[in-house]
């Protein structure tokens, strides 16, 4: 078996020597530089043979059991030959080839999501879990939007000051029960302190409050209107009018009185 192996690398080695012959007796390198290369299918060729080493790289980078070390190297040649490859797209565009940077797909990673990164410099596979990188591109909840005066004055209204609470008709039912309450536990309580003074024989209470035989008091809720007496003769309409009548008169006769006086003087 091991022989086998030997002789098919050594047919291989052949065969990839003569092809280095016709090409020239030497293998191609690629340019140093993309505007070294003035010929369009070349710089195609150059083109795709930096997104293969990019494909390939990216593969290697998916595994996180390379070392941080390894990682970070890997994500370096990357970024590098992904420099690379947009020189030469500019070279092809100025060659009058497509225009690969726009018509081209972004760099995805494995869900299918942009891969992240900071002024040009991304982190692929692995390198997004590396110690500082997830941190470098966690962003903070936004803050919540500052409300202005504006805002908060749309919100106030008749509600807000508690008008037409007591339209609905629940709150004085519930003012009238609680009042009740009130008042029998204030009596309760009063009544109860008496009882514990007379059994220490204390002085019993001044009322101060004595009854009044015309004090009427409302029992119920309905409040009547009170009577107002008037001390004073209410003039009717008629005799408003006689008054009205009278005054327009004396207005009268004093106004062409002065007049026929004036006319006799002349």
């Amino acid at each position: 078996m091991a022989r086998n192996a030997e002789k098919a690398m050594t047919t291989l080695a052949r065969w990839r020597a003569a092809q280095v012959q016709e090409a020239g007796g030497q293998r191609e390198r690629r340019p140093y530089l993309a505007s070294e290369c003035n010929d369009l299918p070349q710089a195609e060729k150059w083109r795709l043979q930096i997104v293969r080493e990019i494909a390939k790289k990216v593969a290697q980078i998916q595994n996180a059991g390379l070392g941080e070390f390894r990682i970070r190297d890997l994500n370096d040649e990357i970024n590098k030959l992904m420099r690379e490859k947009r020189h030469w797209e500019v070279q092809i565009k100025a060659l009058g080839g497509p225009d690969h940077a726009r018509v081209g797909p972004k760099m995805l990673d494995q869900d299918g999501k942009e891969v992240p990164g900071n002024r040009g410099y991304k982190y692929f596979g692995a390198a997004k879990d590396l110690p500082g990188v997830r941190e470098l591109f966690e962003q903070e909840p936004p803050a919540a939007p500052r409300r202005t005066r504006a805002d908060l004055m749309r919100d106030v209204d008749a509600d807000y000051y508690g008008y037409r609470d007591d339209d609905d008709g629940l709150l004085l039912p519930l003012e009238k029960e609680a009042e009740e309450h009130a008042i029998s536990r204030a009596v309760d309580e009063w009544k109860r302190n008496k009882e514990e003074n007379t059994d220490q024989d204390l002085p019993e209470e001044e009322n101060i409050y004595p009854e009044d035989p015309n004090d009427r008091r409302i029992e119920d809720e309905t409040i009547s209107e009170p009577t107002v007496t008037s001390h004073v003769a209410v003039p009717s309409q008629k005799d408003v009018e006689e008054a009205l009548l009278r005054r327009k008169k004396q207005e009268l006769l004093e106004r062409y009185g002065c007049l026929d006086v004036k006319m006799e003087e002349s």
